[in-house]
């Protein structure tokens, strides 16, 4: 687990929630992606409502019901290892948008290495 505090970069990919990579959904690609780079960590948040560069407005009102929401995935790391990421992007991303923004990582916690036992939800145990 990568361990990370101060100055990083946030990588944040806006695409459809339709997108894919060889039938496989896009978001999903760029996280597995990112684990095996070793970056820090990924998440994809699924937007309510949003357009781009198409102009069409996505939403998920039940009157005007999209089946292509937008979807932000966004990682974070040093600077050097989310800009190494980036040629993998050039790679998947032929439709929506890829920002960088300077961030300051407060606290980064997670699991030990050694998670000790688990229960059946897999929360640990004291």
């Amino acid at each position: 687990m990568t361990r990370l505090t101060g100055r990083a970069l946030r990588l944040t990919v806006l695409v459809g929630e339709n997108d894919t990579w060889h039938h496989k959904p896009l978001s999903s690609e760029i996280v597995h992606r990112a684990h095996a780079a070793g970056l820090a960590g990924a998440s994809v948040f699924r937007g309510v409502e949003g357009f781009g560069a198409s102009s069409l407005i996505h939403t998920s009102r039940l009157l005007s019901m999209s089946e292509d929401l937008p979807v932000a995935v966004v990682i974070v790391d040093t600077e050097e290892r989310v800009r190494a990421f980036l040629p993998q992007l050039d790679e998947l991303v032929t439709e929506g948008l890829v920002t960088l923004d300077e961030c300051e990582v407060i606290s980064c916690t997670g699991r030990e290495d050694d998670p000790g036992e688990t229960d059946r939800k897999g929360k640990r145990s004291l």
